[in-house]
């Protein structure tokens, strides 16, 4: 897999913020390779800037220097209308938090975003089933998000992150409200989307057990990415 060119490339990316008047230099100078097919987990102390640099290649951030290539091209260069349509076309995300909308049950969360591009309500009805019944949730298609539990929100949220196809998702922290055990059965499952259907994801997480896991670790220290020996 990693004879081919990466899927993304980061290269010498800094970003830095301001506060309290002071500037913070978080990532200074993170370069990685992501080939397709790959699940890499980003691992570090708090603080260091794990969700930064994720935030950075779904584009939520802009660096402040280096460069992120998707398919050889660098995005960075495109305006900002350009690059939502990019993330949007691109990338799934999974936060620490759910973000599923109340009022609206398991399948009409999970199709919001196939609707958003526009795609009909019944094509779009039809992916987010199909996303659901393979997130287990089959008996669990038309509740709303107060009659699920925890661990039943969170692969509602995997579902939608994926009802669009994206090339890459991107997890921060999906598992960080969660129990050990429910924990534990979100990463069985990220896994499996991995080796069943070949998604190309990476993690931030502090879950080593789950980060051994995975294809690949690397370790954000002092800001710059270490890769495990």
């Amino acid at each position: 897999m990693n004879n081919q060119p990466p899927l993304v490339s980061v290269i010498d990316v800094r970003k830095s913020f301001v506060t309290n008047g002071n500037s913070v230099d978080v990532l200074r100078g993170v370069n990685l390779d992501i080939h397709e097919g790959e699940m890499v987990a980003i691992v570090g102390a708090s603080g260091v800037g794990k969700s930064t640099l994720l935030h950075v290649l779904g584009t939520l951030e802009r660096p402040d220097h280096g460069e992120v290539f998707y398919r050889g091209e660098s995005i960075f260069t495109y305006d900002e209308q350009r690059l939502a349509s990019f993330r949007n076309q691109t990338i799934g995300f999974v936060f620490q938090s759910h973000h599923l909308l109340p009022e609206f049950n398991a399948i009409e969360n999970t199709m919001m975003p196939a609707r958003i591009r526009g795609i009909n309500a019944k094509e779009a009805c039809e992916q987010a089933e199909a996303l659901l019944v393979r997130m287990g949730l089959k008996d669990r298609l038309i509740h709303h998000v107060g009659e699920l539990s925890g661990g039943e929100q969170q692969r509602v949220a995997v579902a939608r992150s994926l009802v669009l196809k994206p090339s890459i998702l991107l997890a921060d922290e999906p598992t960080g409200n969660l129990d050990a055990r429910t924990g534990e059965s979100i990463h069985d499952l990220l896994i499996s989307l991995n080796r069943d259907e070949g998604i190309t994801a990476v993690v931030v997480t502090h879950n080593l057990k789950l980060a051994d896991k995975l294809s690949r670790r690397v370790t954000l220290i002092d800001g710059k990415a270490v890769p495990a020996d």
